[in-house]
């Protein structure tokens, strides 16, 4: 079990290790305290793991009460942001009250902006149960719902009290869910720490490590965590450094929307920083050997790096980007594997760079 303090302008530790999930009562009533909690999360979480933790926090002497929505990015919606907040209401929560999300990243953003903005703001509790909530939308403090013109455009800064990761959850992921993950864990890599892509490139991290070697998997979410902090730590509110987090995701969240969310979101952000790298290499902005290096470990992860998507399509979707600022975006830059830079782009440059990452590594489709 290894604990990873995150100081921004209200510390907290995020605990990764197993059986978490029945020590939750104890760990929330010593960081939160109150009388009530409730335990947000979707329906196919839920069923697996609701009970576990309402037995723990009744057991520590909360009331507890569970919500649950319909799984799915296409359920981040305004829609269930309010439903949440009719239970919280009906539950008689107060200002002293625990909401606890209890699953991946899009019941970690709905359950985190209820949260927020419930009496104007009530403790939160993060328990990621995937890989990608795990090393990413976890920690941090990021909650949002999307709009039908973009993903997160709507939401709150908002950091939790506590964050639980319990890898012992990831055993119920299918492969395809926890490779989605490993598009994180990959763009971490890239971003910020050479040693860490080496690892990877020596031992990826698979669904089969994951069923013989929790101990290798722990320590590597762990230090994704960490990776994580040391940005958010220096810029809670992504005025600056905080935005090179979002490598891969101009061209990756335009893929997931232009693809109606039902790619994972670790897939699409894989493509993304595929595309990206290929068009900094184009330009002679990273060495040549920086996208065949990305592209090979993001496939030995079982990711795909490429779409069918015509590049002027992504283009006018990537243009309600919330990180699109009048004429121009914030883009992420690969300068080698472990270094990155921000580049504030020209809208037609932008456009370039999609056609230049995209149009080489175009899918033919069945």
């Amino acid at each position: 079990m290894q604990t990873i303090r995150v100081t921004t302008g209200r510390p907290y530790d995020v605990v990764v290790g197993t059986r978490l999930l029945e020590q939750a009562g104890a760990r929330i009533r010593a960081v939160c305290g109150g009388d009530a909690a409730v335990i947000v999360t979707d329906s196919n979480v839920g069923p697996l793991y609701a009970r576990i933790v309402e037995e723990s926090l009744a057991g520590s002497g909360y009331r507890v009460r569970a919500i649950e929505f319909p799984a799915g990015e296409e359920h981040k919606r305004a829609e269930t942001y309010l439903a949440i907040l009719d239970a919280m209401a009906e539950a008689e929560l107060d200002r002293s009250s625990v909401v606890v999300a209890l699953g991946g990243g899009v019941t970690g953003d709905v359950a985190g902006f209820a949260a927020a903005t419930y009496m104007r703001g009530i403790d939160l509790v993060q328990m990621p149960t995937s890989l990608l909530s795990m090393v990413d939308s976890s920690v941090g403090g990021k909650t949002a719902i999307d709009l039908a013109r973009g993903k997160n455009l709507v939401g709150a800064f908002w950091q939790p009290r506590l964050v639980l990761a319990d890898v012992g959850c990831l055993g119920t992921l299918s492969p395809e869910q926890f490779a989605d993950g490993c598009g994180e864990v990959v763009k971490h890599a890239v971003l910020a720490d050479e040693n860490l892509f080496e690892i990877l490139e020596h031992q990826p991290l698979t669904y089969e490590v994951l069923l013989r070697d929790l101990t290798y998997v722990e320590t590597l979410v762990a230090r994704n965590i960490e990776i994580k902090r040391d940005v958010v730590s220096q810029d809670e509110r992504e005025g600056g450094v905080r935005k090179l987090l979002n490598l891969g995701h101009s061209i990756g969240h335009a893929i997931e929307a232009a693809e109606g969310y039902r790619l994972g979101h670790g897939t699409c952000v894989a493509m993304g920083l595929t595309a990206i790298a290929r068009a900094a290499a184009t330009r002679d902005l990273c060495g040549k050997d920086v996208p065949a290096r990305i592209e090979d470990l993001l496939r030995r992860h079982g990711l795909k790096t490429r779409t069918h998507r015509d590049p002027d399509e992504l283009f006018a979707v990537a243009l309600h980007d919330k990180k699109r600022r009048g004429n121009s975006i914030d883009l992420v830059i690969p300068r080698r594997i472990g270094a990155c830079s921000l580049a504030q782009t020209d809208l037609e440059t932008f456009r370039e760079i999609i056609r230049d990452g995209v149009d080489d590594i175009l899918e033919v489709r069945p």
